[in-house]
C-alpha cells in the first residue's frame, strides 16, 4: 500500500509491524460447507434467476503464487470466488509494484478492468481527473447491502470516498491499525555501557557515539556503529525533529527551524563518526538491516519488525537483547514516523465498465463476512480448527501458507475490524525461537507507537493527502530530490559546507524551482478542507473508539 511522507512532500507511510505471529478469528466460521452466502433477493422480487453478469477486475501479482496453486489469476481461490459469486469474474493480473504502468497499459488499449484494486491515492485521483471512474452512490445503496451497512456504521468511509464534485467513488475497508515503523536498541550493549535508552538528542549522541568507540559487542575491534542515517535512519530524524509540514495557529505552514535542526543533527552524527560513512550507498536500508542483523549496528530503524529480526540477530549474537524506543522529544515535540492507515480507500469501477450492477454485486461479496475468512482461513478441518479460545488457528501452518497466504489481496477491500469472530491476540507458538520474548517485545512497542501523545509527525496518513496537480507533482519531486541531494552534501561536508549555507541554498532553491507554490497550494487546501479532511488527529480519534 505506498511512499515516503518526508518534509513537505508527503511522501506515503505504508506497512505493518509484523509480528510474526498469525492473528485470526475468534469462534465458528459461518461458512456453511466451504460456501459463502449471498445477501437474500428483496422480498417480491421474481422468482426467476437474475441474469448472470460477467466482468474483469484486477488483482495485484506479487509473484508469490506456488507453482502447485496455478496463477495468481487461476487458482482454488479465483475458482471459489466464480463459484460462489454473483458474476463471472475474469481477474487481470496487475504487477504490485508496478501497477500504474500496467493500468496505463491496460487503459490506453481499451482493456481497463471494470473493478480496479489500487492502494495508491494518487492514482485513483488521477483516474478521477481524467472522467475514468464511476459514481457508485446508487449502486451502492442498490445493490451492495454489505457495504451499505458499512457506511451506516462508519460514516467517515464515506467521507472519504466522495471526491470534489460531492459524489461518492471509492470503497474502502477499516482495518485494525498497527506500527509500521519503529525503532529498535541493543539493550544488552547498554547494560555494559551503563547507558540509559536515549530520551533527548544529546542522549541520542552519547548512545551512538558510545556504541561506535567502546568495543559494545566485546571483540576487541572498533567494528560497530551508533546509528544509520540511511533510507529510515533519515527519515526518522526528520520525524524527530517533526520536520514537515504542520499546523500553527489554525493554518497549514513550513518552518526552516524544523529542518535546520534536522540537517544540523544529521551532520553531527555524521561528524561524530557514529554513523556509516557509506550511508548514502545505502539507498533502501538493507545495508544496516544486515549490519544491526549481524551486531554491527546498535540502534536500527525497522520497518515490518518481526519475530525473525531476533532469530537472526541471535544465530550470531546469542546473548543479545533489543527493546523498542521512541524518537527522542525535541524543543518541537515528539513524533512517531508511519502506522499503517486504519482507514483504507482500495477500490473503484471504471466508468466504461458494461455492467456496473455486477461490479458492485461482485465487489459487495467480496467484501463480505463470510467471504473474507474463507479467503483468509480456508476450510474448517482441513486449513483450520478452533483452539481453546474459539480462534481458529491452522491446523498445519506449511499447508496454510502454500494453499492461502498468496491470496491476500483477494481481500483487500474487506473490513475485518468489526468481526465478532476475529480474534487480536496472536498465536504464541513455543515452538518457534523467540517467538514468547518477541510477543512481549510486540506489544511493548504498540504500547509506546499507537499513543496519540506520540503522534505522527505528518499532518496525515499520506492516503489522506490530496494530489498535487501535475504541474506542481513535477516541481515537488523536483524539489525532493534536489533538495535530498543538497543536504546530503552538507551532511557528508566536514566542515566545507555548513548548515546554514545549506539553508540559504535551500532557500533559492526553493524559488528557484518554484517550490513555494506547492506550499502554498496545499496551504490553500487546508483552509478550503480543514472540517472534512481526514488529518492525524482524527485517526487518533478515531482508533480511540475502537
Amino acid at each position: 500500500m505506498a511512499v515516503n511522507m518526508k518534509k513537505s512532500t508527503f511522501m506515503t507511510m505504508t506497512a505493518v509491524l509484523a509480528a510474526g505471529m498469525l492473528l485470526a478469528a475468534c469462534s465458528k466460521s459461518s461458512e456453511e460447507g466451504g460456501k459463502a452466502t449471498v445477501a437474500p433477493a428483496k422480498e417480491g422480487a421474481s422468482a426467476a434467476p437474475e441474469k448472470r453478469g460477467k466482468i474483469k477486475m484486477s488483482l495485484y501479482d506479487r509473484g508469490n503464487t506456488p507453482p502447485a496453486e496455478g496463477t495468481i489469476t487461476n487458482n482454488r481461490w479465483t475458482k471459489w470466488i466464480n463459484e460462489n459469486g454473483p458474476a463471472d469474474v475474469e481477474f487481470i493480473p496487475v504487477p504490485r509494484f508496478e501497477s500504474k504502468q500496467k493500468f496505463n497499459t491496460l487503459f490506453a488499449s481499451g482493456e481497463a478492468p471494470d473493478v480496479i484494486n489500487e492502494f495508491e491515492t494518487a492514482y485513483r485521483d488521477q483516474l478521477y481527473s481524467q472522467k475514468q471512474l464511476l459514481p457508485l452512490g446508487d449502486l451502492i445503496k442498490q445493490y451492495a447491502p454489505n457495504y451499505s451497512k458499512m457506511l451506516e456504521k462508519y460514516p467517515i468511509m464515506r467521507q472519504i470516498g466522495t471526491k470534489p464534485d460531492g459524489k461518492l467513488y471509492e470503497i474502502g475497508r477499516v482495518i485494525p491499525s498497527t506500527v509500521q515503523v519503529a525503532v529498535f536498541i541493543r539493550t544488552d550493549w547498554l547494560k555494559k555501557l551503563s547507558l540509559p535508552i536515549p530520551q533527548t538528542p544529546e542522549d541520542l549522541l552519547k548512545v551512538a557515539k558510545a556504541f561506535t568507540e567502546q568495543d559494545p559487542d566485546g571483540n576487541g575491534k572498533k567494528d560497530t556503529y551508533g546509528y544509520s542515517l540511511a533510507y529510515l535512519g533519515d527519515e526518522a530524524i526528520d520525524a524527530m525533529h517533526g520536520n514537515t509540514m504542520f499546523i500553527k495557529d489554525d493554518k497549514l505552514v513550513e518552518d526552516d527551524a524544523r529542518m535546520k535542526a534536522a540537517v544540523s543533527f544529521k551532520k553531527r552524527l555524521f561528524d561524530e563518526g557514529v554513523v556509516d560513512r557509506d550511508y548514502l550507498t545505502d539507498k533502501n536500508g538493507e545495508k544496516a538491516k544486515k549490519d544491526f542483523l549481524s551486531g554491527k549496528l546498535g540502534i536500527y530503524v525497522a520497518d515490518n519488525a518481526n519475530v525473525d529480526v531476533l532469530t537472526t540477530l541471535r544465530s550470531t549474537n546469542k546473548e543479545a537483547t533489543i527493546a523498542p524506543m521512541l524518537l527522542p522529544k525535541t524543543e518541537f515535540g515528539q513524533y512517531t514516523i508511519r502506522m499503517l492507515n486504519p482507514l483504507q480507500m482500495t477500490t473503484v469501477v471504471y466508468a466504461g465498465a458494461k455492467d456496473p450492477a455486477a461490479a458492485v454485486k461482485t465487489i459487495d461479496f467480496m467484501l463480505a463476512e463470510s467471504t473474507w475468512k474463507m479467503l483468509k482461513f480456508g476450510t474448517e478441518n482441513v486449513h483450520w480448527k478452533n483452539d481453546e479460545l474459539g480462534c481458529p488457528r491452522p491446523i498445519n501452518p506449511d499447508v496454510r501458507k502454500a494453499e492461502i497466504g498468496y491470496n491476500t489481496d483477494l481481500y483487500m477491500v474487506s473490513t475485518t475490524i468489526d468481526s465478532k469472530e476475529i480474534c487480536n491476540v496472536p498465536v504464541v507458538d513455543k515452538n518457534i525461537p523467540n517467538a514468547e520474548e518477541w510477543y512481549k517485545i510486540r506489544n511493548e512497542t504498540r504500547d509506546m507507537y499507537e499513543n496519540p501523545a506520540v503522534p505522527l509527525y505528518t499532518l496525515t496518513h499520506a492516503e489522506h493527502m490530496p494530489t498535487l496537480p501535475a504541474d506542481l507533482l513535477k516541481i515537488n519531486n523536483d524539489w525532493t530530490q534536489q533538495s535530498k541531494d543538497l543536504i546530503a552534501k552538507t551532511v557528508v561536508s566536514g566542515g566545507s559546507f555548513s548548515v546554514d549555507q545549506a539553508m540559504n541554498d535551500l532557500k533559492s532553491l526553493k524559488q528557484k524551482i518554484g517550490q513555494n507554490q506547492t506550499v502554498d497550494w496545499y496551504a490553500k487546501w487546508y483552509e478550503q478542507n480543514k472540517k472534512n479532511a481526514f488529518l492525524t488527529k482524527d485517526i487518533y480519534q478515531f482508533l480511540a473508539k475502537k
